[in-house]
Protein backbone atom coordinates (compact mmCIF):
# COMPACT_ATOMS: atom_id res chain seq x y z
CA UNK A 1 0.00 0.00 0.00
CA UNK A 2 3.17 2.18 0.92
CA UNK A 3 4.29 1.79 -2.23
CA UNK A 4 1.19 2.65 -4.25
CA UNK A 5 0.76 5.56 -2.21
CA UNK A 6 4.01 6.82 -3.00
CA UNK A 7 3.54 6.02 -6.55
CA UNK A 8 0.55 7.97 -6.91
CA UNK A 9 2.23 10.78 -4.94
CA UNK A 10 4.90 10.95 -7.89
CA UNK A 11 2.55 10.57 -10.68
CA UNK A 12 0.37 13.60 -9.20
CA UNK A 13 3.82 15.45 -8.26
CA UNK A 14 5.12 15.02 -12.09
CA UNK A 15 1.39 16.36 -13.36
CA UNK A 16 1.27 19.36 -11.79
CA UNK A 17 5.36 20.31 -12.68
CA UNK A 18 4.15 19.80 -16.34
CA UNK A 19 1.39 21.78 -15.80
CA UNK A 20 3.05 24.65 -14.03
CA UNK A 21 5.78 24.50 -16.69
CA UNK A 22 2.99 25.11 -19.32
CA UNK A 23 1.61 27.98 -17.87
CA UNK A 24 5.77 29.65 -17.25
CA UNK A 25 5.63 28.73 -21.07
CA UNK A 26 2.54 30.86 -22.19
CA UNK A 27 5.01 34.38 -22.60
CA UNK A 28 6.82 32.30 -25.40
CA UNK A 29 3.84 30.98 -26.86
CA UNK A 30 2.43 34.32 -27.28
CA UNK A 31 5.68 36.14 -28.32
CA UNK A 32 6.28 33.23 -31.35
CA UNK A 33 2.98 33.29 -32.43
CA UNK A 34 2.95 37.06 -32.25
CA UNK A 35 6.35 37.09 -34.44
CA UNK A 36 4.94 34.72 -36.98
CA UNK A 37 1.81 36.14 -37.29
CA UNK A 38 2.89 39.76 -38.04
CA UNK A 39 6.35 39.25 -40.03
CA UNK A 40 5.95 40.30 -43.70
CA UNK A 41 8.08 39.54 -46.40
CA UNK A 42 8.56 42.92 -47.44
CA UNK A 43 9.00 44.50 -43.75
CA UNK A 44 12.28 46.46 -43.46
CA UNK A 45 15.09 45.36 -40.63
CA UNK A 46 14.55 47.42 -37.56
CA UNK A 47 14.89 46.98 -33.95
CA UNK A 48 11.35 46.51 -33.33
CA UNK A 49 11.51 43.56 -35.34
CA UNK A 50 15.18 42.18 -34.19
CA UNK A 51 13.28 42.26 -30.82
CA UNK A 52 10.07 40.36 -31.50
CA UNK A 53 12.00 38.14 -33.39
CA UNK A 54 14.43 37.39 -30.40
CA UNK A 55 11.83 37.93 -27.55
CA UNK A 56 10.85 33.87 -27.90
CA UNK A 57 14.15 32.56 -27.40
CA UNK A 58 15.08 35.40 -24.19
CA UNK A 59 11.62 34.58 -22.51
CA UNK A 60 12.57 30.58 -22.42
CA UNK A 61 15.92 31.46 -21.28
CA UNK A 62 13.91 33.22 -18.39
CA UNK A 63 11.56 30.19 -18.09
CA UNK A 64 14.75 27.82 -17.96
CA UNK A 65 16.72 29.99 -15.70
CA UNK A 66 13.68 30.37 -13.07
CA UNK A 67 13.49 25.94 -12.96
CA UNK A 68 17.40 25.53 -12.74
CA UNK A 69 19.05 28.17 -11.28
CA UNK A 70 22.55 29.37 -12.13
CA UNK A 71 23.11 25.73 -13.05
CA UNK A 72 22.16 26.43 -16.85
CA UNK A 73 23.52 29.64 -17.31
CA UNK A 74 26.58 28.74 -18.93
CA UNK A 75 24.03 25.33 -20.59
CA UNK A 76 20.84 26.14 -22.08
CA UNK A 77 20.50 29.77 -21.15
CA UNK A 78 23.58 30.57 -21.97
CA UNK A 79 22.21 28.95 -25.19
CA UNK A 80 19.21 30.75 -26.02
CA UNK A 81 20.66 33.83 -25.39
CA UNK A 82 23.27 33.32 -27.79
CA UNK A 83 20.27 32.41 -30.28
CA UNK A 84 18.65 35.86 -29.38
CA UNK A 85 21.73 37.36 -30.62
CA UNK A 86 21.81 35.09 -33.82
CA UNK A 87 17.53 35.96 -33.99
CA UNK A 88 18.92 39.78 -34.32
CA UNK A 89 21.86 39.30 -36.29
CA UNK A 90 19.74 37.60 -39.06
CA UNK A 91 17.07 40.44 -39.34
CA UNK A 92 20.33 41.88 -41.10
CA UNK A 93 21.35 40.53 -43.94
CA UNK A 94 24.85 42.19 -44.09
CA UNK A 95 25.01 40.26 -40.06
CA UNK A 96 24.45 36.71 -41.47
CA UNK A 97 28.33 35.81 -40.72
CA UNK A 98 27.96 37.19 -37.30
CA UNK A 99 24.67 35.70 -36.60
CA UNK A 100 25.96 32.04 -37.89
CA UNK A 101 28.93 33.00 -35.32
CA UNK A 102 26.20 33.16 -32.49
CA UNK A 103 24.56 30.40 -33.25
CA UNK A 104 27.67 28.47 -33.65
CA UNK A 105 28.15 29.55 -29.68
CA UNK A 106 24.78 28.57 -28.79
CA UNK A 107 25.19 25.01 -30.28
CA UNK A 108 28.73 24.38 -28.68
CA UNK A 109 27.02 25.51 -25.13
CA UNK A 110 24.06 22.65 -25.61
CA UNK A 111 26.80 20.02 -26.24
CA UNK A 112 28.76 21.23 -23.23
CA UNK A 113 25.31 21.05 -21.60
CA UNK A 114 24.03 17.42 -22.81
CA UNK A 115 27.90 16.71 -21.87
CA UNK A 116 27.10 17.40 -17.96
CA UNK A 117 26.20 14.93 -15.24
CA UNK A 118 21.99 16.09 -15.43
CA UNK A 119 21.70 13.95 -18.43
CA UNK A 120 23.65 10.80 -17.30
CA UNK A 121 23.25 8.62 -20.32
CA UNK A 122 24.08 4.88 -19.79
CA UNK A 123 27.32 3.67 -22.21
CA UNK A 124 26.85 4.40 -25.38
CA UNK A 125 24.99 1.41 -27.69
CA UNK A 126 25.44 0.23 -30.96
CA UNK A 127 22.35 1.62 -31.99
CA UNK A 128 23.65 5.14 -30.92
CA UNK A 129 27.23 4.92 -32.43
CA UNK A 130 24.90 3.96 -35.86
CA UNK A 131 23.04 7.30 -35.66
CA UNK A 132 26.42 9.29 -35.11
CA UNK A 133 27.78 8.06 -38.13
CA UNK A 134 24.41 9.05 -40.01
CA UNK A 135 24.36 12.13 -38.56
CA UNK A 136 28.15 13.23 -39.57
CA UNK A 137 27.50 11.91 -43.08
CA UNK A 138 24.38 13.61 -43.50
CA UNK A 139 26.02 16.67 -42.44
CA UNK A 140 29.05 16.19 -44.70
CA UNK A 141 26.85 15.24 -47.98
CA UNK A 142 25.25 18.16 -47.51
CA UNK A 143 28.28 20.32 -46.72
CA UNK A 144 28.97 18.79 -50.07
CA UNK A 145 25.98 19.50 -52.05
CA UNK A 146 25.82 22.93 -50.94
CA UNK A 147 29.47 23.99 -51.90
CA UNK A 148 29.00 25.49 -55.06
CA UNK A 149 26.57 27.34 -54.09
CA UNK A 150 28.55 29.14 -50.96
CA UNK A 151 31.28 29.83 -53.47
CA UNK A 152 29.03 32.25 -55.66
CA UNK A 153 27.71 33.48 -52.25
CA UNK A 154 28.96 37.18 -51.14
CA UNK A 155 32.18 37.02 -48.62
CA UNK A 156 32.72 33.26 -50.12
CA UNK A 157 36.19 33.32 -48.50
CA UNK A 158 34.47 33.70 -45.19
CA UNK A 159 30.91 31.58 -45.69
CA UNK A 160 32.81 28.52 -47.45
CA UNK A 161 34.84 27.60 -43.96
CA UNK A 162 32.22 29.32 -41.43
CA UNK A 163 29.44 26.84 -43.10
CA UNK A 164 31.52 23.91 -42.52
CA UNK A 165 32.48 24.65 -38.84
CA UNK A 166 28.80 25.33 -38.33
CA UNK A 167 28.30 21.59 -39.60
CA UNK A 168 30.24 20.01 -38.22
CA UNK A 169 28.95 21.99 -34.59
CA UNK A 170 25.40 21.28 -34.76
CA UNK A 171 26.17 17.36 -36.19
CA UNK A 172 27.86 17.36 -32.97
CA UNK A 173 25.34 18.71 -30.80
CA UNK A 174 22.99 16.26 -32.34
CA UNK A 175 24.79 13.71 -31.63
CA UNK A 176 25.35 14.31 -28.13
CA UNK A 177 21.40 14.75 -27.98
CA UNK A 178 21.04 11.31 -28.68
CA UNK A 179 23.64 10.15 -26.17
CA UNK A 180 21.36 11.86 -23.41
CA UNK A 181 18.31 10.04 -23.92
CA UNK A 182 16.20 12.69 -23.57
CA UNK A 183 13.06 12.15 -25.93
CA UNK A 184 12.60 16.05 -26.16
CA UNK A 185 16.07 17.29 -26.50
CA UNK A 186 16.90 14.34 -29.42
CA UNK A 187 13.49 15.56 -30.96
CA UNK A 188 14.45 19.58 -30.79
CA UNK A 189 18.07 19.31 -31.97
CA UNK A 190 16.38 17.18 -35.23
CA UNK A 191 14.02 20.11 -35.34
CA UNK A 192 17.19 22.72 -35.18
CA UNK A 193 18.61 21.12 -37.98
CA UNK A 194 15.49 21.30 -40.22
CA UNK A 195 15.43 24.66 -39.80
CA UNK A 196 18.83 25.18 -40.58
CA UNK A 197 18.91 23.26 -43.52
CA UNK A 198 16.10 25.20 -45.23
CA UNK A 199 17.31 28.35 -43.91
CA UNK A 200 20.53 27.56 -45.81
CA UNK A 201 18.71 26.53 -48.59
CA UNK A 202 16.41 29.75 -49.10
CA UNK A 203 19.54 31.59 -48.10
CA UNK A 204 22.31 30.24 -50.64
CA UNK A 205 19.49 29.95 -53.24
CA UNK A 206 19.55 26.71 -54.03
CA UNK A 207 15.71 26.41 -54.58
CA UNK A 208 14.08 29.30 -55.79
CA UNK A 209 11.85 31.51 -53.28
CA UNK A 210 8.61 29.71 -51.92
CA UNK A 211 5.85 30.69 -49.99
CA UNK A 212 5.79 30.02 -46.31
CA UNK A 213 9.33 29.28 -46.63
CA UNK A 214 10.52 31.59 -43.78
CA UNK A 215 7.36 30.23 -41.41
CA UNK A 216 8.52 26.77 -41.77
CA UNK A 217 12.06 27.46 -40.86
CA UNK A 218 10.55 29.61 -37.70
CA UNK A 219 8.28 27.77 -36.73
CA UNK A 220 10.55 24.55 -36.91
CA UNK A 221 13.29 26.45 -35.04
CA UNK A 222 11.05 27.67 -32.24
CA UNK A 223 10.07 24.37 -31.76
CA UNK A 224 13.72 23.22 -31.63
CA UNK A 225 14.52 26.00 -28.70
CA UNK A 226 10.87 24.44 -27.31
CA UNK A 227 12.45 21.00 -27.05
CA UNK A 228 15.64 21.92 -26.08
CA UNK A 229 14.50 23.90 -22.90
CA UNK A 230 12.02 21.44 -21.93
CA UNK A 231 14.27 18.75 -22.15
CA UNK A 232 16.79 21.22 -19.92
CA UNK A 233 13.88 21.09 -17.23
CA UNK A 234 13.41 17.66 -17.18
CA UNK A 235 16.29 16.62 -17.06
CA UNK A 236 16.97 18.65 -14.20
CA UNK A 237 13.66 17.61 -12.45
CA UNK A 238 14.96 14.23 -13.05
CA UNK A 239 18.24 14.25 -11.51
CA UNK A 240 16.95 16.00 -8.14
CA UNK A 241 14.36 12.89 -7.90
CA UNK A 242 17.04 10.27 -8.24
CA UNK A 243 18.96 12.13 -5.48
CA UNK A 244 16.29 12.15 -3.33
CA UNK A 245 15.64 8.74 -3.86
CA UNK A 246 19.20 7.58 -3.20
CA UNK A 247 19.35 9.84 0.29
CA UNK A 248 15.90 7.94 1.29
Amino acid sequence: MDILETDAYDRRQRRNMSCTLFFSLLPFFLSAALYIYTWTPDAPSSITSAGTKAAPALLLAAVVLSWNGGQSVLGVVGGLVFSAVGDCCLVWPELFLHGMGAFAVAHLLYSLTFLSSRYSPESSSTCNRFLYLVLLLMGGGFYIYLYPFLQKAPQSDLIIPGVGVYILLISLMGMLAIRSRQTATVLGSLSFMISDLSLSLQVFKVIPPVDYGHIVVMVTYYLAQLLIAVGDVKAARNKDEFAKWKRS
